[in-house]
């Protein structure tokens, strides 16, 4: 196949979508690879799971930049030392600049435990159970300015069943989290989404995003 897109993957804890995404870039007709980890705190799984897979890591850590633009200064430049052409959010905990997201306009993705526009920010499965929805979920999207508000890309859904805590729905929401996102991503390296506004349009037959619902590991014709 040609050459695979470029990722970049922001993680700030355990690393389980990271780790998503390297299983899924393991196939040989996946269209993208993770070129680099990067992460503001250095006792994150997720720099341990890169560093697995021979994965290249940064350690970008806050303290150590006396403001937010010379954090994002180091972040783009490494950015850019590696090539990367989409960046993946995995559980990154600092909220991204315009200035960031001009620099990859439409190519920043991120997931969420809840099926937005509901419960966005922190502790989504813990407003989910405090209202009492019946079902929950998780979203993958494009990001934006605001706080888990840019066009949704694609989202799975999770019964929340009785007696449930936030550990065991979280646990429910995350397994999806591992199907959608690479799927998501899969989508985006292969130029099948567009944006019509705040939708996304996907390019190809009609049904041909839910047949790769159904089956997340499989190349689209």
């Amino acid at each position: 196949m040609s050459q695979r897109l470029s990722i970049g993957v922001l993680a700030s804890g355990s690393g389980t979508n990271l780790q998503a995404l390297i299983d899924a870039s393991a196939a040989d007709d996946y269209p993208a690879k993770v070129a680099v980890v990067i992460s503001n705190n250095a006792a994150a799984r997720a720099l341990q799971r890169a560093e697995q897979a021979r994965i290249s890591t940064v350690l970008l850590d806050a303290v150590g930049f006396p403001t937010r633009d010379q954090f994002e200064n180091a972040l783009l430049e490494r950015l850019e030392a590696f090539q990367v052409k989409l960046l993946c959010l995995a559980g990154f905990m600092r909220i991204l600049s315009p200035r960031v997201l001009k620099a990859f306009p439409g190519q920043i993705l991120n997931i969420h435990p809840a099926l937005l526009p509901s419960f966005p920010g922190l502790h989504a499965t813990r407003q989910a159970l405090a209202h009492g929805v019946k079902i929950s979920g998780c979203t993958v999207h494009f990001v934006d300015a605001g706080t888990d508000t840019g066009p949704i890309i694609v989202q799975a859904a999770v019964p929340v069943l009785p007696g449930d805590d936030e550990a065991s729905l979280a646990a429910r929401i995350q397994k999806e989290e591992h199907r959608i996102f690479p799927l998501a991503v899969r989508w985006v390296a292969e130029g099948l989404v567009s944006l019509q506004g705040r939708v996304v349009q996907f390019r190809g037959e009609p049904g041909m995003s839910d047949q790769a619902l159904r089956n997340p590991g499989r190349r689209l014709p």
